[in-house]
């Protein structure tokens, strides 16, 4: 890795910025890229002075499954069951051993966990509904992913039934979700809970809601009674452009209300704010001591058989926390990943990417699409 680093950081130097690009490699796995070995097998670093190191995943956009209103989905369920055995954890494969080693994998779980075909009349229209049988919900167990955001705009895909289907079939799975009601906990050790809020943003900017003038206030208002109770607090906000076919670039930069709200959460104190809904990757900001992801893309992503786009990366950071209680972040890292192992087709399979050149790519796109407020170095490993 720190040869990956090294070379990395001369290219970085003197290649050009290039156009968002569809890689090319053949099938690569994880044990090729990336050298776990080394890792403390207990995941908590715990300092002389009693000070804890924590490691927090977060990915984009996890959607599985089809859709059995429109029958939609046969390719995914193809991979799954023809080529697969019917075993979910296909998916996972390639970034299984990265969720493993960290003390909580945090991702955005646009879908349902429901067999129900019903459909509200509002949903009817759209273009794509998202489930997929409760009885696959062991690929979050399986692939240590402890924690998923709920609040997105396909949740509501099957209506109040699959909504409480998928939160019943979630909690008896032991997996912590957070939505606009109910805030996750996840404790990591006895002193540490990490609290984590999660808001639907479209269309809801300057709204009144929960008796609050706006939108913004109430979300700030949550934020900071949260930080009263636990130590660290996590934000997933579901927020601003997915690209269209008439503008296809659309989706790579946060807008100005990404930016707005992002910030005004640090301020009320949320020390991670992870955004998706683009499905591209956006920048990252390092704002008043917290970073803000402004979007995670894709990662498994069985809504599009080959989306023009399948660039997108997993985001990692630590926290130290004092015996007092203070927190303090301590780095980050990316890891770039493709959302599909093979070079022809979305196969569901998220696989990091071996090409240096390529990363090079993805950096520095990141870098010219926030350099007015973006980080100024993606590193690959930590320092």
């Amino acid at each position: 890795m720190k040869r990956i680093g090294a070379l990395l950081t001369a290219l970085l130097m003197i290649l050009p910025v290039p156009a968002p690009a569809e890689l090319d490699e053949e099938e690569i796995y994880i044990d090729e890229w990336l050298d776990l070995s080394a890792e403390d097998e207990s995941n908590n670093m715990v300092d002389t002075d009693g000070t804890t190191t924590i490691t927090i995943t977060c990915t984009g956009d996890f959607t599985i499954g089809g859709d059995n209103y429109h029958h939609k989905g046969g390719k995914f369920y193809d991979e799954l069951k023809n080529k697969n055995g019917n075993n979910i954890n296909f998916t996972m494969a390639n970034v299984r051993d990265i969720f493993k080693h960290d003390n909580l994998t945090l991702v955005n779980f646009e879908g349902t966990f429901t067999d129900t075909k019903y459909v509200p009349e509002n949903k009817k229209n759209n273009e794509f509904l998202f489930n997929i049988s409760p009885s696959y919900v062991n690929v979050l167990t399986d692939n240590y992913i402890e924690a998923v955001s709920l609040a997105n705009n396909h949740i509501m895909d099957h209506g109040a039934e699959g909504y409480e289907d998928t939160k019943n079939t979630l909690a008896e799975a032991g997996v912590v979700f957070s939505t606009q009601e109910d805030i996750g906990e996840y404790q990591v050790t006895d002193k540490i809970t990490i609290a984590m809020l999660s808001y639907l943003c479209i269309d809801q900017y300057g709204k009144p809601a929960g008796g609050y003038d706006t939108f913004e206030e109430k979300v700030c208002a949550d934020i900071s009674q949260a930080k009263k109770s636990y130590p660290l607090v996590i934000v997933s906000f579901h927020w601003g452009l997915e690209p269209t076919k008439s503008q296809p670039s659309r989706g790579y930069i946060p807008t100005e209300n990404q930016l707005r709200l992002g910030r005004m959460a640090v301020d009320a104190g949320a020390d991670l704010i992870v955004g998706n809904h683009s499905h591209r990757v956006q920048p990252i900001e390092y704002y008043n001591g917290a970073y803000i992801c402004y979007s995670l893309g894709n990662f498994c992503f069985s809504g599009n058989d080959k989306p023009a786009d399948m660039n997108s990366m997993i985001f990692q950071t630590r926290f130290r926390i004092t015996k007092s209680g203070d927190v303090s972040t301590a780095g980050f890292r990316i890891i770039p990943i493709r959302i599909t192992s093979v070079k022809d087709r979305n196969n569901y399979t998220p696989t990091p990417i071996t090409d240096e050149m390529k990363i090079v790519g993805i950096i520095n796109t990141l870098k010219e699409n926030g350099k007015d407020f973006g980080v100024s170095e993606y590193p690959l490993e930590w320092e």
